[in-house]
């Protein structure tokens, strides 16, 4: 009989401890949120970018980047291999054209998430990273643009063991980079269903150059989108279960030090940086557990948080775009160009609006 009790005992206490588990995965998820529709005028959704855009960077002169295909654990995702598209936004008709890829790179295992485009200043060659998750592992492939012919050229893979788990990517230069691992463990099975429920700040970032990498910042739920000052001085990791965009400065060994974090409220995602105002834009989840638990009918919301005076005493917060997923499901990221608005999702449309 004391043994029967003793595994009752047990066993009630366990189920006490998951229920409890589930119960802050959800408020960390925002699950209880309901959202309020805030359209922006003149909204379109591109061609061609029907099985996601992850991830969107613009260079100055108007010519975006796109991921898209991306198959993620625990998130909806098509049957379309991996690609990379370019954008002119200088062109009226905005058309999203697929870029050519080398004939010896693996496309068949090429699962693309995070990007960051590099620019040469000594002779202005375009550098692109992509973080590639072939059978779900993490890997950086580095690739140079050939804007005449459109296409991608190959230039190395680079894999490193801190670098297990990568969401973002930050260029700093032709072989160095800033990266986020969304997750401690790198185990499929162990990221996607006891990471969650433990829901401790264990994830990291991580500095690479060929001569050295190292942990540089530590102590986040899910660190995802990371970005650069238009005077490089400072680093802006977005923790998506922590609900803030955390500001850090570089130093001059390449460690990073926290100066603040600022509170969105929404589970954000990439973040882009405008070269002119230093604003943020954020491609956020209003709530996280309907993209977890994915029902067509109640589909994920989209949300476009911009953040001013991000370095100001009160930086401002403000919600500039919101849908229930009618229009667009699941936003991962927000950029701006030219007084248009580009979101992209993880596996659904991306659009193009007009700000005013």
């Amino acid at each position: 009989m004391g043994k029967a009790v003793f595994v009752a005992v047990l066993t009630a206490a366990l189920a006490a401890l998951l229920g409890q588990r589930i119960v802050n995965f959800r408020r960390m998820a925002l699950a209880d949120r309901e959202l309020v529709q805030n359209y922006l005028p003149n909204c379109v959704a591109l061609k061609n970018l029907d099985s996601g855009s992850e991830d969107i960077t613009v260079l100055g002169n108007g010519l975006a980047f796109i991921s898209t295909g991306l198959k993620y654990p625990g998130l909806p995702s098509s049957d379309e291999i991996g690609r990379i598209f370019y954008l002119d936004l200088q062109d009226p008709r905005l058309k999203p054209v697929e870029l050519r890829m080398p004939r010896n790179f693996d496309l068949d295992s090429f699962n693309p998430h995070g990007i960051s485009v590099y620019t040469d200043p000594s002779d202005d060659a375009v550098y692109l990273y992509v973080v590639s998750h072939p059978q779900y592992q993490s890997q950086v492939e580095l690739f140079r643009f050939v804007e005449e012919d459109r296409s991608l050229v190959h230039l190395k893979t680079i894999k490193h063991e801190l670098l297990h788990s990568v969401n973002d990517i930050v260029a700093l230069g032709v072989d160095s980079f800033y990266a986020t691992n969304d997750h401690y463990f790198s185990h499929k099975l162990l990221k996607t269903l006891l990471e969650p429920l433990l829901a401790q700040p264990w994830a990291n970032v991580v500095y690479y150059s060929p001569k050295d990498v190292k942990v540089v910042s530590q102590g986040y739920y899910f660190p995802n989108g990371i970005n650069i000052s238009p005077d490089k001085r400072h680093i802006y990791v977005v923790d998506l279960f922590g609900h803030s965009v955390h500001i850090l400065e570089r130093k001059e060994n390449n460690s990073l030090a926290s100066v603040k974090s600022v509170a969105v409220g929404s589970l954000c995602d990439n973040v882009e940086v405008d070269p002119e105002t230093g604003d943020l834009w954020l491609g956020c989840h209003p709530n996280g557990w309907k993209c977890f638990m994915f029902d067509p009918k109640d589909p994920p919301g989209s949300e476009v948080i911009r953040i001013q005076n991000v370095h100001g005493d009160k930086p401002v917060v403000t919600q500039v775009y919101a849908d229930n997923g009618q229009v667009i499901m699941g936003s991962s990221v927000a950029t701006v160009y030219g007084g248009k608005l580009l979101i992209g999702s993880v596996f659904h449309k991306a659009l193009v609006c007009d700000l005013k």
